[in-house]
Order: structure tokens, then C-alpha cells, then sequence
């Protein structure tokens, strides 16, 4: 509005305000401001404690359970009463007649305002979702003999109010009533009721209790503190309780519980250790309080990505709740709760490690994927838990620590298909190699020197692994010659040379060896071929290498391979060693080209017709 400043100085120029559509703006709150009708009950509960909050300013002797809030819902009348700071007939036309002003906004003090969960002042509007009118009666605790005012406000933008007779409000405070909708009963009807208040209010301080008008005592909505705010006689004791609140919200058994406490930002709390695995990539929602009313089942936000494994449960005083109330709104304050509370798991972890090692073996089965993604980049878990961590190797699945001992040197591979296709013969070589083509591995693996530095780590590539295969004598590789003649010339098409060693176990009769990288370099030097002379072709000729080939490496111990090298017809012996590569690299369990497939499929065909001839 600021460039219109001097719109009055212009002649004709006159200033107007603007008209509010209710019924729009009670759609807009419905379908892009609140995820569901049922905010309506937290709203009329925030609005009470806030109330009650600054009762309390104004009587600060009082206690606590002093003043409360009550609620009533029988199916035709839903009626929030609290014994608040009440409202005069000037608060009502300045609060409740004018959209976006907050009671709370007339406090002079900022410090005032962080007493206060509402901020916005637009909640009452949120009971238009379930019905047409609302009625509001309150009296005010700031003059003892103040009359009682009610204000009745209506759906289409229309409000009334009138001063009452103290009698017609005896105690000071607030009740607001509404008549639910005949479309809204899933969300006035008693029990519905009972239950929204239970899931917004259970950790209120303040005493809340619900009537659904059937003569019974009225039920406390909050029954119990909040775990962590109450005592108890022993750790153990405590450790239980927090553990079965946990449960009791989360539906889980927790793994164990991490006790949260941030006295600057007035934040206590619980993190819940899932006792299972969580897929790579899905987050789990946090249960966050502010003040003790539930604002967030999901409010990811509260901490970092790589913190998967836990579910937490808190409630803050500082966090500053979005204009919906349904989640946090990032600033400064949030970031650093955020870095303090990954502090308390890094912590916990910490702990662990030095003195509940059978908690954290438990702990790094079910969640190694979450403490590698943190060890990456935090120096301090990577000394801590990195021989702790499983891995992949050639001994098995094991921790590093384990592995080292017993392999001083440690070679890992770039890809699991590359771990696959040398695993059984680098084990029988005596190699110790770990799988580097999972998320994290590869890196975590070559920073192992930093927490062993007695350790050699290194990659493993084709000629350190050929270099442990036993070369065969001459005589041998002489006869076998002309078979190795024509099987290089059968698998030319796959840029793959052919060579006959020992090794073990005998029961494998080929290697692949070949690498991701060096299939890539491969298909680009053909591509550079076949588009050769145009600009594309320049491009990949620019960035061509000499592309290394892959390497079909014949086991001179098997018996398969030892009669194939001495077949004498042609044909068959070209089919010998199409299949063998195909059985080798299908062994890799690598994805197959369609040329792969196609060899395979035929060069079986072509055995069995061969295998049958035979039998005639």
C-alpha cells in the first residue's frame, strides 16, 4: 500500500477499505490454510489457553489448576468454556469483529507475546468449517464488577452483540458455543470430540476435561504430565516410563529412548529408536507440541535428513508455529534446536558405543545406513563407529574392524557387480575385498586408515586381481592356442580378450572381468565411430580414450574348460566359448546387453542340437 501514500493529495482521491467475502475466505482457510475441518477444537482450546495464559499475568498468584478449561458436546451443541482474561465490549468489536487481529497483538511487551501459541488471529474463523454461527459469551476478569458481553457472529460476514448482566456469566472467562452443521457431525459428534481434544491437548498444563451430557463426571482430557516432567524413583524407572510413552504414540517398541532437553528454547522431550530397518529416502513425521498443544504430527523439520531412525515427541516454548498452526516455521531458532537435538543423538550413539555395546550392535543392524550417511561428513561418529559398522566382503558380511585384522591391505571395488563377479576368486586368492558399490560404502572404506592407520586401503582394479591368478605352464598354453585364437575372434564383438590361468575354486570355469566404467568408455568410442566426420562425432572423439576391453579369463583347473580347449570341430568350438562367456556373464549378475542375451539363447540352442546329433 506504500505506493499510495499520497494518493489523498490527488484531487478526487479518497481512502477506502477493503470488503472481505467471510464465505470465501472460510473456503480459502478450509482447502489451503488448514489440512481438515477438525482444527476447529484446537483452535477454540488455543484460544482458552491463551486466555488462561494471561489470567495468570493478571493474577500471577494463583495456581496453575486454579483455572481450566471445559469442554461439552452432547451432538447438537459443541461449547469450549475457560476461565480466561474475558473479553469487554470494546475487545469484542477490536478482536472478534476484525479478521487478522489478535488479542494477544494488543500486548505492549514483545517478551508477552511468546506466552501466547496464537499469533494470527484468524483462528476463530476456522469454526465456520463446521458451522454457521458462533456464539461467544465472556466477561472480563479486569474489572470485578464487569457485565457480561455476547457476540454472535454468522457465516455470511454479519455479527451482533450486546452487554449482558453479569448473572448472565457468572465466572470470569470465556464460553463459545456453535451448532454443528448437519454435514459436520463426523467431527461434533461426543466421542469425536473427546478424541480431538485428547490428540491436541493431552500435554496442556492447564486442567481440561470433556461432558457429553449423560450425567457421568466430567473425563480429564489431560489426566497425566507430559514423561519427562514427571519424577521417578530410579533411572530404570524412567527410562521404562518414557519407553512405554513412546509406545503408547507411536505404536512401536522403541529400540531405546533418547531423553531430550533444550533449556534455552524451553524444549523437552523424547526420540524413539525404531526398532527396524527405514528405507533409504523415507522420513518419518515428529510429534511436536508448543505449549503443550499438538501442533505437528509431521513436522519433519525438527531434524536433520540423516536422522531416520528415530521418531521424536517434544514440546517447546520458543518454536514459532506457521500461519495454519500445522507445522514450524523455519528461522534461526528452528536451525539451531535442529543442530542441538542432532548433537543428542550423536551423543546417544557416542554412549553406546563406549558402554552398551550389545544396544549398539543391535542398534547398527537395524540402522548402518543412517550412522554411514552421518559418518561421511561427521569426523567424530566416523572414529567412533566406523569399525562397528557392516559391511560386504569377500570373508562375509562382517564389521571392518574384524576385516582388518585379518587383511592388512583391503582392496574395494567401485560397483556391486563388479564385487560379484570377483568375489569367489579374489576369497580363494586370499584377497580381502570389500563391496564399495553401496550407498557410502566406498568412501567410508577408503577413510578406514584415519581410525587404523596400520591399514592399507585400495581399489581394486583388473590387474591386481589377474595378478593373483596362476599363469598356466607353456606346454599347456601352446596347445591350447588355437582355441584361444578362435574364442578372441567369436567375442571380438564384445570388445573381450581371452585368457587361460589357474585358480581357485576349480569349480568355476570363466571370469569376466570387466568394469562399468570401461562398458561407458566402450560405447562411447562407438558412438564416436559411427557418427564420425559430423559435429557429435568431434565431440565424442574429443573426449574418446583408448577404451580398456574386458577380459574372459578360462579356468585351465576346470574340467569343462580343460575338454573345451581340445575340441577340434570349428563350430563347436566357437559355441564353447560363446557360452562360456555368457555363463560368465551372467555370473556377474550385471544387466545384459541385448547382443549378451541373444549370444546366450543361442549358444545353448546350439550345444543341445550339437548334444543330439551326437546321441543318434
Amino acid at each position: 500500500m506504500t505506493s499510495h501514500d499520497n494518493a489523498a493529495d490527488l484531487p478526487g482521491a479518497a481512502d477506502r477499505t477493503f470488503q472481505v467475502d467471510l464465505r470465501g475466505l472460510v473456503d480459502l482457510l478450509s482447502h489451503h490454510l488448514y489440512s481438515s475441518p477438525r482444527v476447529y477444537l484446537r483452535e477454540l482450546l488455543q484460544n482458552a489457553v491463551d486466555a488462561l495464559t494471561a489470567r495468570h499475568a493478571l493474577e500471577p498468584a494463583a495456581a496453575t489448576a486454579a483455572f481450566g478449561i471445559r469442554l461439552y458436546a452432547d451432538g447438537s451443541v459443541v461449547r469450549v468454556e475457560d476461565d480466561g482474561i474475558g473479553l469487554t465490549e470494546a475487545d469484542v468489536h477490536t478482536f472478534l469483529a476484525t479478521i487478522g487481529r489478535s488479542s494477544k497483538r494488543a500486548e505492549r511487551i514483545a517478551e508477552q507475546r511468546a506466552d501466547f501459541i496464537g499469533q494470527f488471529g484468524i483462528g476463530l474463523l476456522s469454526c465456520f468449517l463446521v458451522a454457521d454461527e458462533i456464539h461467544v459469551l465472556s466477561r472480563s476478569a479486569r474489572t470485578p464488577d464487569a457485565p457480561a458481553v455476547e457476540w454472535r457472529g454468522r457465516g455470511d460476514g454479519s455479527y451482533t452483540v450486546r452487554t449482558l448482566p453479569a448473572s448472565a456469566h457468572p465466572r470470569a472467562g470465556t464460553t463459545v458455543s456453535l451448532t454443528p452443521r448437519a454435514d459436520a457431525g463426523e467431527w461434533t459428534r461426543p466421542a469425536q470430540v473427546h478424541a480431538l481434544a485428547r490428540h491436541f491437548g493431552s500435554l496442556l498444563r492447564h486442567p481440561v476435561t470433556f461432558d457429553d451430557g449423560t450425567r457421568g463426571p466430567a473425563a480429564r482430557v489431560n489426566p497425566e504430565p507430559a514423561p519427562w516432567a514427571v519424577g521417578h524413583p530410579t533411572p530404570g524407572a524412567r527410562s521404562r516410563a518414557l519407553a512405554a510413552y513412546g509406545e503408547e504414540v507411536f505404536g512401536f517398541t522403541p529400540l531405546d529412548t533418547i531423553e531430550l532437553d533444550l533449556p534455552a528454547v524451553g524444549l523437552r522431550g523424547i526420540a524413539c529408536v525404531l526398532p527396524d530397518t527405514v528405507p533409504p529416502g523415507r522420513r518419518h513425521g515428529h510429534r511436536v507440541h508448543v505449549k503443550g498443544m499438538l501442533l505437528s504430527e509431521q513436522a519433519e523439520e525438527i531434524l536433520p535428513d540423516w536422522a531416520f531412525f528415530v521418531r521424536c515427541v517434544v514440546d517447546a516454548e520458543s518454536l514459532r508455529p506457521t500461519a495454519s498452526r500445522e507445522a514450524l516455521y523455519e528461522d534461526d531458532t528452528l536451525a539451531a534446536v535442529r543442530d542441538a537435538l542432532a548433537e543428542r543423538l550423536r551423543g546417544w550413539m557416542s554412549r553406546a558405543a563406549a558402554s552398551d555395546p550389545d544396544l549398539l550392535a543391535r542398534f547398527l543392524q537395524a540402522h548402518h545406513l543412517a550412522v554411514k550417511s552421518l559418518a561421511v561428513h561427521d569426523d567424530e561418529i566416523l572414529r567412533m563407529l566406523l569399525p562397528w559398522l557392516p559391511f560386504e566382503t569377500t570373508d562375509g558380511h562382517t564389521t571392518l574392524d574384524e576385516f582388518a585384522r585379518t587383511h592388512r591391505t583391503v582392496l574395494v571395488t567401485s560397483s556391486v557387480e563388479e564385487f560379484r563377479q570377483v568375489a569367489a576368486i579374489a576369497s580363494a586368492a586370499g584377497l580381502g575385498v570389500v563391496n564399495g558399490g553401496y550407498t557410502y560404502d566406498r568412501q567410508l572404506v577408503h577413510r578406514l586408515p584415519e581410525v587404523r592407520p596400520q591399514t592399507t586401503v585400495a581399489d581394486l582394479d583388473p590387474a591386481t586381481l589377474t595378478a593373483h591368478l596362476d599363469p598356466v605352464d607353456r606346454e599347456t598354453e601352446l596347445a591350447a592356442a588355437a582355441y584361444l585364437a578362435m574364442a578372441r575372434d567369436a567375442l571380438a564383438v564384445f570388445d573381450c580378450d581371452v585368457a587361460l590361468r589357474t585358480f581357485q575354486p576349480a569349480s568355476a570355469p570363466a571370469l569376466l572381468v570387466d568394469s562399468r566404467e570401461a562398458r561407458h568408455e566402450r560405447t562411447r568410442s562407438q558412438l564416436a565411430r559411427e557418427q564420425e566426420g559430423g559435429l557429435w562425432g568431434d565431440i565424442l572423439g574429443a573426449l574418446r580414450q583408448e577404451a580398456p576391453r574386458a577380459q574372459l579369463i578360462l579356468n585351465q583347473l576346470n574340467p569343462l574348460v580343460r575338454t573345451a580347449v581340445a575340441i577340434d570341430e570349428p563350430e563347436l568350438a566357437r559355441t564353447s566359448a560363446e557360452a562360456l562367456y555368457g555363463q560368465a556373464a551372467m555370473l556377474s549378475r550385471r544387466p545384459l546387453r541385448p547382443a549378451e542375451s541373444s549370444l546366450i539363447n543361442r549358444s545353448f540352442l546350439d550345444l543341445l542340437a550339437h548334444a543330439l546329433r551326437k546321441d543318434r
